[in-house]
C-alpha cells in the first residue's frame, strides 16, 4: 500500500513515482506536509489574487512567505518535518489575514477555505486528502497542474535569491498569486493550463534577469578565472548550495581566523565573482556535483555549510560537522538562522578550527570558469570570426541538473564526442561530468565555456540572443543545440522558459518527466520538437546532419 506519492524529480521510483519513501530521502511524513503546504499556497494564492483584483496590495511578508514555502518543497532542500509544521502555522495566519481582507463569492476553492488543525497528526490526516493524486480530474489536467506547480517552485527559488539581494518586481509577485490561484480552481482545461505553463516560463525569464542583476550589482560580473580544485593544508569550511549572499557573510566572518573556505557543487562559480574572490581565504572548490557529497564529505576534517538545495542525508561520519541555513534543513542538524539580515556563523567556524583541517597541500590543479554573459560577449568578435571562417562549426549547450540515476554518463560521453570544431557551453551541476577535462581552444576561444550555476541560466539566454543578433537569424537557426539534463524543479522552470522563448529541438534526458502525461508530452513534441536523449552517436549524428 502506498504511504506517499511524489514524482516531481527525475529519479522518481520505477520512473513513475515514489510511494514508500522518496529516492531523495524524504519520508512519508515530510512528503505529506509538503503536499499540505502546496494546498495552503493555492489558497493563499487565490485569496491574494482576489485582493489584487480589488485594487489592494499584498503585504511583503505574505509574498516572502510564498517564496520561502514553495522553495522549501523543492527536491533535496528541507527534510525536517517540524520546520514544515512551523511553515504551515505561519501560512495559516497569513491565509486567515487574507480571508478577512477580501470579499469572495460563494464558489470558493477548497484550498481558500482551508483551516489548519492544531496537531501534526491532524495535519497529516488532512494531507491525505489534498496530495498529487487527490481530486477527480483528467490525467492531462493533473499533469499540467503539476508542471505549473513545479515551475512555480523552481521560480520561487530564483526569486528568493533575487529578493535577498534587493531585486524584485511587483508583476512577478502578482503572477505568483495568480498562478497559484489558477491551479486551486477546477475550471481550467488543457489549453488554458498549457498557456499558463508557458506564462510561468515567460515570467521566469524576468526573474532570472532580476537574479542576474542582483548577483552582478552586489558581487560584480564573473571574470574568467583559474579556479583551484585541489586542497590546502589547514582548517576549512566547505560551502554548498547556491546562496552567494551566505558565502559572502561567511567570508567576512572568517577573515583573519585562519580558516579557509571552499566552494562545493553549484557554489563553484562564486570563485569568479570579483567581490567574492578578493577574499584570499576563498581558496578553491572541493569535490564535484551534489550527488557525490556523501562519499566526498565522509569523515573530512572540516565543517560543512549547506545553504540551499542540494542536500543529502548526512552520514554519521560527518553529521557532527554539518550545518544548514536558509531553506535547507535536516532533522537534528544545527540550523543557522537569520536575524535582522545577519547570520552568525561562529559555530561553523569553531567546528572548523576544532577539526584542524587537512595536514598537507595537494599538488595544485586549476580549471577555467567565469564565463558569464558579459565576459563571453566581450569575446563575441573572436567567436563570430571563428564561425565565419569555418573554424567553429557548432555550439552545444550541455548542462543542467545532475543526478545519480544510471544513464547520466550520456552527458560525459556526449561532451567527449563533440567534434574539435565545436564549442561546449555549460552551466549548472551537469558540468561536473566533464568540467575537469581539457578540451583545448579554437583560436582564442575556449572549447569549454563554463557559464555558472543553474541560477546563471540567464547568461546562456543572453549569449544565444546576442549570437542570433550577430548572425541576423532566429534563435532556432543558430548552429546551437541544447543537450539538457534535468533533475528537479528549477530545471523544470528553465525548460518552460526556453519553450516560452520558442526554442525548439531541445534534447532532454536522461528520462522524460514522469508527471508529463502522454498527451501533454505529445503536445510538447509537436509544438516544440522536444526530444528525449537516445544514444550519443545517434543524437550527435542527427544534430550535425540537420
Amino acid at each position: 500500500m502506498a504511504t506517499m506519492f511524489c514524482y516531481q524529480c527525475e529519479q522518481a521510483a520505477q520512473g513513475s513515482g515514489c510511494t514508500q519513501v522518496g529516492v531523495c530521502g524524504k519520508d512519508p511524513e515530510v512528503a505529506a506536509l509538503q503536499d499540505l503546504l502546496i494546498h495552503q499556497l493555492k489558497g493563499i494564492g487565490y485569496l491574494g489574487h482576489q485582493r489584487l483584483a480589488a485594487g489592494d496590495t499584498i503585504d511583503e511578508n505574505q509574498y516572502q512567505f510564498m517564496l520561502e514555502a514553495a522553495f522549501a518543497t523543492l527536491t533535496n532542500v528541507d527534510f525536517d518535518s517540524e520546520r514544515f509544521v512551523g511553515l504551515l502555522e505561519e501560512g495559516d495566519q497569513i491565509q486567515q489575514e487574507l480571508a478577512r481582507s477580501v470579499s469572495v463569492s460563494d464558489r470558493v476553492p477548497d484550498a481558500a477555505q482551508y483551516e489548519l488543525p492544531k496537531s501534526k497528526i491532524e495535519m497529516l490526516a488532512d494531507a491525505r486528502e489534498v496530495g498529487i493524486l487527490a481530486g477527480d480530474v483528467s490525467e492531462d489536467v493533473r499533469s499540467l497542474r503539476e508542471l505549473i506547480i513545479y515551475g512555480l517552485k523552481g521560480m520561487a527559488a530564483y526569486a528568493h535569491h533575487a529578493e535577498l539581494l534587493g531585486q524584485s518586481d511587483p508583476n512577478v509577485r502578482d503572477f505568483f498569486f495568480e498562478a497559484f490561484a489558477s491551479v486551486a480552481e477546477d475550471d481550467l482545461e488543457v489549453p488554458e493550463l498549457l498557456d499558463l505553463a508557458l506564462k510561468v516560463g515567460e515570467t521566469n525569464i524576468r526573474v532570472m534577469e532580476l537574479l542576474d542583476t542582483a548577483n552582478t550589482e552586489v558581487f560584480g560580473h564573473p571574470e574568467p578565472t583559474e579556479a583551484r580544485i585541489t586542497l590546502k593544508k589547514g582548517p576549512f569550511i566547505v560551502v554548498s548550495g547556491h546562496d552567494l549572499r551566505d558565502l559572502k557573510m561567511l567570508l567576512e566572518q572568517t577573515e583573519g581566523t585562519g580558516v579557509d573556505v571552499y566552494t562545493h557543487g553549484e557554489m563553484l562559480p562564486a570563485l569568479a565573482y570579483p567581490e567574492l574572490k578578493k577574499h584570499d581565504h576563498l581558496v578553491g572548490n572541493f569535490g564535484g556535483a551534489w550527488q557525490d557529497q556523501q562519499k566526498e564529505f565522509d569523515g573530512i576534517p572540516g565543517a560543512i555549510l549547506m545553504t540551499t538545495n542540494c542536500l543529502q542525508k548526512p552520514r554519521p561520519s560527518y553529521q557532527d560537522r554539518f550545518f544548514t541555513t536558509g531553506p535547507a534543513g535536516w532533522p537534528g542538524t544545527p540550523h543557522i538562522p537569520e536575524e535582522n539580515g545577519h547570520k552568525d556563523f561562529s559555530a561553523v567556524i569553531e567546528k572548523a578550527l576544532e577539526l584542524g583541517g587537512f595536514s598537507e597541500d595537494e599538488p595544485e590543479k586549476r580549471i577555467l570558469i567565469g564565463f558569464g554573459h558579459q565576459s563571453t560577449l566581450d569575446n563575441a568578435d573572436a567567436i563570430v570570426e571563428a564561425v565565419n571562417s569555418g573554424a567553429l562549426r557548432h555550439f552545444f549547450l550541455i548542462g543542467g541538473c545532475d543526478g545519480a540515476r544510471p544513464g547520466r554518463n550520456y552527458f560525459t560521453e556526449f561532451a567527449e564526442e563533440v567534434p574539435n570544431d565545436a564549442v561546449i557551453l555549460t552551466l549548472a551541476c551537469g558540468k561536473f561530468r566533464f568540467n575537469k577535462q581539457d578540451f583545448g581552444t579554437i583560436g582564442d576561444v575556449p572549447r569549454l565555456i563554463d557559464m555558472g550555476q543553474c541560477n546563471d541560466a540567464y547568461s546562456a539566454v543572453k549569449v544565444a540572443q546576442a549570437l542570433a543578433e550577430a548572425f541576423d537569424c532566429d534563435l532556432n537557426d543558430l548552429p546551437l543545440s541544447m543537450i539538457v539534463s534535468w533533475y528537479e524543479q528549477k530545471a523544470v522552470v528553465i525548460l518552460l522558459s526556453l519553450l516560452a522563448l520558442g526554442v525548439k529541438n531541445i534534447h532532454l534526458g536522461p528520462t522524460l518527466p514522469a508527471f508529463l502525461s502522454s498527451n501533454v508530452l505529445d503536445v510538447l513534441v509537436d509544438e516544440f520538437d522536444l526530444r528525449p536523449t537516445t544514444t550519443v552517436r545517434a543524437d550527435l549524428l542527427a544534430i550535425l546532419d540537420e
